[in-house]
């Protein structure tokens, strides 16, 4: 006899529980007849077919003002889930909405070289993990000694370089690049609040202007 599963509690596993997107969800899989509108278990058979389905028809989106047009413009249904963790583009985590942002203000701008001047060296690692395979990055110890030359190096061949005043960030290294002349002083963002996500705003803020 072959296991089945109860298909509300299947569909709030991936974060499908208001009503609205509940009966979208339910409907689309009658539709294809995968379950049985009469039924409230599905055969564990069905279950690859099942979300397999939902995944081609449905982007599951958190309802944020910054995720809701990405849904819409994926060429899929954007069914709203909770909690955010579900969320296919920001999983609910304000670092990685973050990050999308950015991303996608650089490919508009053609921002491919980034310098960030300051931070503790678990958000450098950070960094370089969220944003190392879509850009080239320099990560600069705002701790160390860091010569005018080296930074006037920094700024020729950066499109954008952040420096994070909130951080572990001495004045003799941040000086270096935020006392620059125009035009370099242009690509200069000095940012004092604290966080990735704070980091990010503040490029996205500048590269809009």
């Amino acid at each position: 006899m072959s296991a089945d599963r109860d298909i509300e509690e299947w569909l709030a596993e991936r974060g499908i529980v208001s009503t609205a997107s509940r009966d979208r969800a339910r409907a689309c899989l009658v539709d294809e007849k995968v379950i049985n509108p009469k039924k409230s278990r599905m055969s564990d058979q069905k279950l690859e077919r099942a979300t397999a389905l939902l995944a081609e028809r449905f982007y599951l989106v958190c309802g944020a003002p910054a995720c809701m047009p990405v849904a819409h413009a994926s060429g899929r249904e954007p069914l709203l889930v909770e909690p955010r963790t579900h969320c296919e583009r920001c999983g609910g985590s304000d670092n990685r909405r973050a990050v999308v942002d950015f991303l996608e203000a650089c490919q508009r701008k053609n921002v491919r070289k980034l310098v960030v001047v300051g931070g503790s060296p678990a958000v450098r690692e950070e960094l370089e993990a969220q944003l190392g395979a879509r850009m080239e990055l320099r990560m600069v110890d705002g701790t160390e000694r860091r010569t005018a030359d080296k930074a006037r190096h920094d700024l020729d061949w950066a499109d954008l370089v952040l420096v994070w005043g909130a951080t572990e960030l001495h004045h003799k290294v941040s000086e270096h690049y935020t006392n620059m002349p125009p035009p370099l002083n242009r690509k200069v963002v000095h940012v004092v609040r604290r966080g990735v996500a704070s980091l990010l705003a503040e490029a996205i803020t500048h590269l809009k202007r």
